[in-house]
């Protein structure tokens, strides 16, 4: 299966995506397995597995107080601002599996401190190595050069904000049912990416920025 294991949706505040346009680009591109991974909620992932004719994996990119962390499998929405250690601990208490996303990124993005990285390192499950909305390769290589060397489990995503993204990054896996049997089909796949260009960075800030004013001001 083809599995792009880091989209968003309109659930998240920095993304318009509505489910369905989601579902219909994931049919076109022959993606049948996704893991909905918004910021700081499930709502929009439970919804689409519950939607979607293909594999939905119920994910959340929670906002720690260390950085960004990610969560696979879940059943409960877990909040932001946690420190990075209660968010693990939350999602193992789910049953869920940890991933660090685009680990060693910059420009404006929040990936987990290093020193949170060392205190969890027995509790990392996953670490992403490829994000297609990474703006050098270099941080890429970085992170597969870490997952690599340290022994965790690799994946990919697109981290699409728009529907145009899905795809960009994915992993042929086989099939699974299950954390964990999804960590064994995760062993035995391969990964596939492009890198996104600046173009897409601008059009999804520019297209939500009127929700992401609205949200912080308290409108609905």
């Amino acid at each position: 299966m083809k599995a792009d294991l880091h989209i968003h949706t309109c659930y998240s505040p920095d993304c318009n995506s509505s489910l369905e346009s989601i579902i219909d680009r994931c049919r076109k591109l022959g993606i049948d397995c996704v893991a909905i991974t918004d910021h700081d909620t499930i709502e929009g992932a439970v919804k689409m597995k519950q939607m979607a004719p293909f594999t939905v994996i119920i994910g959340e990119e929670v906002m720690s107080s260390d950085g960004e962390i990610m969560g696979y499998f879940l059943t409960e929405k877990i909040p932001s601002g946690l420190s990075a250690e209660e968010v693990v601990h939350r999602i193992k208490a789910q049953g869920g599996l940890v991933c660090l996303p685009h680990p060693f990124d910059g420009f404006g993005r929040f990936p987990l401190k290093a020193s949170k990285r060392e205190v969890l390192y027995s509790e990392i499950d996953i670490v992403e190595v490829f994000n297609a909305r990474s703006l050098s390769l270099r941080y890429s290589e970085e992170a597969l050069a870490f997952a690599q060397t340290n022994g965790f489990l690799a994946s990919a995503g697109s981290d699409a904000h728009a529907p145009r993204e899905i795809g960009k990054a994915y992993v042929e896996m086989p099939a699974f049912d299950g954390p964990e049997e999804f960590k064994i089909a995760l062993s035995k796949g391969k990964i596939f990416g492009q890198k996104n260009g600046v173009k897409d960075h601008f059009l999804t800030t520019l297209g939500t920025l009127t929700k992401r004013m609205n949200l912080r001001l308290g409108r609905t």
